[in-house]
């Protein structure tokens, strides 16, 4: 009796999976699902399993004008990139030495001999740091229009997704009719399990 009732509702599993998938399939064909079973973009801050990049990425493949752009942002991303490490190379060294030259100065056991190198290094100190101050400021204005461009870019994206997801929900409503009935199967071999003595 036990090898029956367990024979049937393996049986009613396997029969109500099969009625899912049939009606899960997708109705029409769009980004979402084409997204799912293709992993593409080209921007490199492209998150795997990131729906918004993947359902973009989508949509980039058949709209040249959305590729450009995109593009575009890889360029300028890779280009600040470099422009900025060649600066941040020589500010790196630059401070590293005042740091260095600092600490060494501060070992020495002549008091005045110490006084005049650390006065000697805080005027160089300063005067770098006056003949930067213009360079500083540009790096942070470069910084920030990259913010800017990371988020702009981004809302772009979002919005540009917002109606592929939309139309996805539409093209697979969630009915409850197959919860409820695959439920209704479940509650009937409860009730029969319950019942067995």
């Amino acid at each position: 009796m036990k090898k029956i009732l367990f024979a049937s509702a393996l049986a009613i599993l396997t029969i109500s999976c099969k009625e899912n998938e049939a009606r899960n399939a997708p109705a029409v064909e769009n980004a979402v699902d084409n997204a799912e079973s293709s992993v593409s973009g080209s921007l490199k801050s492209y998150r795997k399993g990131d729906m918004v990049d993947q359902i973009y990425y989508e949509l980039i493949k058949n709209d040249k004008a959305l590729k450009a752009l995109d593009n575009r942002i890889i360029e300028i991303n890779e280009e600040s990139r470099k422009v900025l490490s060649v600066y941040g190379e020589t500010l790196q060294k630059s401070e590293s030495f005042y740091l260095d030259a600092h600490n060494q100065a501060a070992s020495i056991k002549d008091s005045l001999l110490k006084q005049q190198l650390e006065k000697e290094i805080k005027i160089s100190s300063d005067q770098y740091h006056l003949k930067i101050s213009e360079v500083k400021e540009l790096i942070a204005k470069v910084n920030a229009n990259n913010d800017n461009v990371s988020n702009l870019y981004t809302a772009f994206k979002i919005r540009k997704t917002l109606p592929e997801i939309e139309k996805y929900q539409k093209a697979h409503p969630l009915k409850t009719d197959s919860l409820e009935s695959f439920i209704n199967k479940q509650n009937q071999l409860l009730n029969e399990l319950k019942n067995l003595k």
